[in-house]
């Protein structure tokens, strides 16, 4: 019995001896986690900035650290639809919806992801404007329309400012410290945004950090977004009223004697 014994303790020691330890840990912070959105809003920046710390133990890697950080807005159903010239006139004929899609999706890296990591690890990873939206059991090819509409979306989105790509927008500010300024443009939606942090070297991923921030209105935005939404019936009629007593006085304003 005390053979056996020695025999598991000895085990568990050679496979604790085997197991990978983590040799690099990434800590990262923003320089804020709320944007308040006012009359004369017209965007703002936020920054993430952090510092690989390595284990000291270990022995310093040939390749250099890759930083790719992702950031997912708020999710809704996004209905995308194909126009078709039917004679004289364009109709809608085919659609698609992409459930829990990201209004707002920015991918930055330090240099071009294909120089990063390979076009599989970006599908599997979901890295990039293509595979961030992918769910994590769903397939990693798309059937060729549902691609084209996927398409479409990443190019309406990107359009109007809330889909981008920044393959230099992380700056390493030492070996092991960098930064990346976040652009949050005026037509981004409020509500909670993901940031998603991944410390890569020679296609490997070595540490992910996540953290957050919200886009939130502010003074009588915010009141009367508030009050939209708990007194509907109130701000209706005060809408209402609003509307014909303005009317009145352009009646009267611009009446012709």
């Amino acid at each position: 019995m005390n053979r056996l014994m020695q025999f598991i303790a000895m085990l568990a020691l050679v496979i604790g001896a085997a197991a990978p330890a983590h040799a690099e840990t990434l800590i990262a912070a923003m320089s804020s986690h709320q944007i308040q959105i006012t009359s004369n809003y017209t965007g703002s920046q936020l920054t993430v900035f952090g510092v690989v710390e390595r284990d000291g133990r270990t022995v310093a890697r040939g390749d250099p650290y890759d930083i790719v950080v992702t950031v997912r807005g708020p999710k809704r159903m996004l209905l995308v639809r194909e126009k078709e010239r039917l004679g004289p006139i364009w109709i809608n004929r085919t659609q698609r919806r992409f459930p829990d899609s990201s209004l707002f999706l920015t991918v930055a890296s330090n240099r071009p992801l294909s120089d990063i990591l390979s076009a599989d690890s970006a599908r599997r990873e979901r890295i990039g404007l293509e595979n961030a939206q992918q769910r994590k059991d769903a397939a990693l090819d798309l059937d060729v329309t549902t691609a084209r509409f996927q398409d479409g979306l990443i190019r309406i989105l990107s359009d109007k400012g809330l889909y981008s790509s920044e393959e230099r927008g992380v700056t390493f500010l030492s070996n092991t410290m960098f930064s990346a300024p976040i652009d949050v443009p005026a037509t981004a939606p409020t509500g909670s945004y993901e940031i998603d942090i991944v410390l890569y070297a020679g296609g490997v991923p070595l540490a992910r950090q996540s953290t957050n921030f919200e886009v939130v209105k502010s003074g009588m935005e915010q009141r009367l977004a508030s009050g939209a939404h708990d007194l509907p019936l109130l701000y209706g009629l005060v809408t209402v009223i609003l509307a014909l007593l303005l009317g009145w006085l352009a009646s009267v304003v611009f009446r012709r004697d």
